[in-house]
Order: structure tokens, then C-alpha cells, then sequence
């Protein structure tokens, strides 16, 4: 039996409020994945990581990034490096984006203390931003 296509209800909370784009690559690889690993976590996480290549987190949705790529350092890995030595993503944050282009995302959500964060500094604070944006959504 053929895994079930997730339906735009079954999106993560996060997909259904980007693009039509960002919706189908995350179901074109979720399904892609399904039918190799089995619909679960691993499908989820390959799905991500596919997004994450051309999107990234802002707030409460996903947003194209001005440059595809790997997002973080566990997104540069791929097959089983990524999967017997996986690292603390970023969720969804372009950490490999400029110092300007984060500290004008931080802009945008109104992180305070901005100008004075280092690069990995911002890319902790829009993580943290993003949860709680992500958050407020779903409340």
C-alpha cells in the first residue's frame, strides 16, 4: 500500500501559512520519503531538511531565502554522516545567511539588543523568536 499524501490540513502548522511553493516541496519530498523510509519522523525530517535548502523560517512561516544552500552545519551533511552524527540544527534559521540579511530578519521581529549580537548570537535569538511567533500562532 502506497503511503497516504499528506492533505494540506496534515501540513505542519508552520506550512500552512507560506507559499503554495514551500507546501509542495515539503509534500513532493514528505511523500518521497514515505515510500522509502515508511510515513513517520524520518519522512518529516527528510521533508525539513529538503525546505530548508531554499527556505527559511521567519516568525510563523517559511519564507524563500535569496540563496539556495545548506541552512547549518547538519544540513550540510548528507546520508548516513548526517544521520550517525547529527548536530543541533538551527530550525529552520539560515545560519549561513549574512550578519546584515539576520540582523534585518531580527529587525523585522523586533529582537532587542540586535546591533550589539554576534552572528551566532542572532541566529539563537531568531530561534527563539521563531518559537515564540510559532507559538502565538497556534494560540
Amino acid at each position: 500500500m502506497a503511503p497516504r499524501r499528506p492533505r494540506s490540513s496534515d501540513l505542519p502548522a508552520t506550512l500552512r501559512r507560506s507559499d503554495e511553493h514551500a507546501q509542495a516541496t515539503w509534500q513532493q519530498t514528505h511523500d518521497s520519503a514515505a515510500e522509502q523510509y515508511g510515513d513517520g519522523e524520518r519522512a518529516h525530517r527528510t521533508a525539513f531538511s529538503a525546505l530548508k535548502h531554499t527556505y527559511e523560517k521567519v516568525g510563523d512561516h517559511w519564507e524563500p531565502k535569496d540563496e539556495a544552500g545548506p541552512s547549518d552545519a547538519q544540513a550540510a551533511q548528507h546520508g548516513a554522516a548526517a544521520r550517525n552524527r547529527p548536530r543541533r540544527t538551527a530550525e529552520g534559521v539560515d545560519a549561513n545567511a549574512s550578519k546584515q540579511h539576520l540582523l534585518e530578519l531580527a529587525r523585522r521581529l523586533e529582537i532587542r539588543g540586535r546591533s550589539r549580537m554576534t552572528k551566532a548570537e542572532l541566529v539563537e535569538a531568531l530561534m527563539q523568536a521563531n518559537r515564540r511567533e510559532t507559538a502565538r500562532a497556534r494560540g
